[in-house]
C-alpha cells in the first residue's frame, strides 16, 4: 500500500512538474524573452560586420559591464578609426567632401525605398551633409564617447567648422529625412564642444511635425517623428549612459502616454522598444507605458528563430540586429553605465587601433 501511494505521491509531483513548465515556456518571463534573443544572437555575433558587431556589443556591454563583449567594442573601434583616418587624409577639401558626398547620395537615389528617396530630395541641394552628419560627426562622437580621439583631431575639427550645421537640423525636408539622424547630430557636436544647436533643431523639429497634424501624415512619415522623438532622448543620455530627467523632455513623455495605441499600431518593433526604453532611462520603470511596449515586444518573438522577424517575415540575423538588440534592453533593461571609457574601464583599452590617442 506504501508503495502505491508512493508511486502516486511521485507521479503527482511529476505531473504539476510538467505543468509548471510547460506554463513557462508559453508564459515567459521578459527577462526569459531577452535571454532567448541573446542565445540566438551571442554564439555569432563575429561573423557579423564591424558596425553590426560594434552596435550590438556596445549596448551590451553598456547594459552589463560584462567584458566578454571587449573585442566587439575593439571590432568598433576600428571601424570608427578606420572613418577617421580616411577622412583625414582622403576628404578634406571642400572639393573632396563634395565629391564624397554625392557619390554616398548618389546610392539613396537609386534606392527603391520611400525613405531613401525623401532623403536624396531633401538632401540633393545640401550633399555635404551626408559625409558631415552621416560620416564624419558619428565617428568623432564615438571616439570621444571612449574617452579617445583621433590623432589628426585638430584638422578634423577644422573641417566641421567650415560648415553651419544650423542651416541642416533647422530644415523642415531635412527633418522629415533625418528625424532621428539630426537628433544624434545636435546632442554629438555639443558633446564634442562644437556648435550647440540642440535647441534650435528642437523648435523646428517641432514646429514641422505639430501633434495636431498627426492623422495627416503618412505611415513613413509618422515613424520618422516617433524615431526622431526617441532619439532626442537617447542622444540626451549619451546612448544608455546617462539618465534622463522626465521634465526635461516633459512634452516627449506626455505625447508618449497620450498615444502609446496609435504608436503601437502604426511603428515597427524597433520604435516600439525605443519609446519603452526612454522610459526606462527616466527612472519610469512602472509605468504603464513600458509594460505595453514589452507586452508588444515579447509577443513579436518567433519562439523557433529565437528573434523578432522584420515585418515581411526575414530572420536575416545582420539585417535584424537593431530591432532584436533593442528588444533584449526593453524586456531585461540593467540601467544606465558611463561605460566603457579609457578613464573608468581601462581594462578595455589594452590594444587601441592606431590612430586613436586618448584624450
Amino acid at each position: 500500500m506504501r508503495l502505491v501511494l508512493s508511486r502516486y505521491w511521485f507521479f503527482c509531483l511529476l505531473f504539476c512538474w510538467s505543468i509548471a513548465a510547460n506554463s513557462l515556456q508559453l508564459n515567459p518571463t521578459y527577462q526569459q524573452s531577452a535571454n532567448q534573443i541573446r542565445q540566438t544572437f551571442e554564439p555569432r555575433l563575429y561573423t557579423f560586420p564591424a558596425y553590426t558587431a560594434g552596435h550590438y556589443g556596445l549596448r551590451m556591454y553598456r547594459q552589463s559591464l560584462d567584458p566578454k563583449y571587449a573585442a566587439a567594442i575593439w571590432m568598433d573601434m576600428a571601424r570608427v578609426v578606420s572613418n577617421l583616418n580616411r577622412y583625414s587624409t582622403e576628404v578634406v577639401t571642400p572639393e573632396q567632401v563634395q565629391q564624397y558626398s554625392l557619390t554616398r547620395l548618389a546610392n539613396y537615389k537609386t534606392s527603391p525605398k520611400e525613405r531613401s528617396q525623401i532623403r536624396y530630395k531633401a538632401t540633393q541641394t545640401m550633399p555635404e551633409y551626408v559625409y558631415l552628419g552621416v560620416g564624419l560627426l558619428g565617428s568623432m562622437a564615438r571616439a570621444d564617447e571612449y574617452g579617445l580621439k583621433h590623432q589628426n583631431d585638430t584638422q578634423l575639427r577644422q573641417i566641421l567648422r567650415r560648415y553651419d550645421f544650423k542651416k541642416y537640423v533647422t530644415d523642415p525636408e531635412m527633418i522629415k529625412a533625418w528625424a532621428a539622424q539630426l537628433a544624434n547630430q545636435v546632442y554629438w557636436l555639443r558633446q564634442l564642444g562644437e556648435q550647440d544647436v540642440v535647441n534650435d533643431f528642437i523648435i523646428a523639429f517641432r514646429e514641422t511635425y505639430p501633434d495636431s497634424q498627426d492623422n495627416q501624415l503618412s505611415s513613413q512619415q509618422y515613424s520618422n517623428k516617433i524615431y526622431g522623438l526617441t532619439h532626442i532622448i537617447f542622444a540626451a543620455s549619451k546612448y544608455y549612459q546617462l539618465p534622463i530627467n522626465e521634465k526635461d523632455y516633459q512634452w516627449i513623455f506626455d505625447y508618449y502616454r497620450k498615444n502609446i495605441d496609435k504608436i503601437i499600431a502604426e511603428t515597427k518593433e524597433d520604435v516600439i522598444a525605443e519609446v519603452g526604453i526612454n522610459f526606462l532611462l527616466a527612472g519610469l520603470d512602472a509605468d504603464p507605458v513600458v509594460d505595453k511596449t514589452r507586452n508588444v515586444i515579447q509577443q513579436a518573438i518567433n519562439p523557433q528563430h529565437g528573434m523578432i522577424p522584420s515585418v515581411t517575415g526575414d530572420i536575416d540575423l545582420v539585417s535584424g540586429e537593431h530591432r532584436n538588440v533593442l528588444a533584449i534592453m526593453l524586456l531585461d533593461w540593467q540601467g544606465t553605465h558611463l561605460a566603457p571609457t579609457i578613464r573608468l574601464q581601462p581594462q578595455m583599452f589594452k590594444s587601441i587601433p592606431y590612430g586613436l590617442i586618448a584624450k
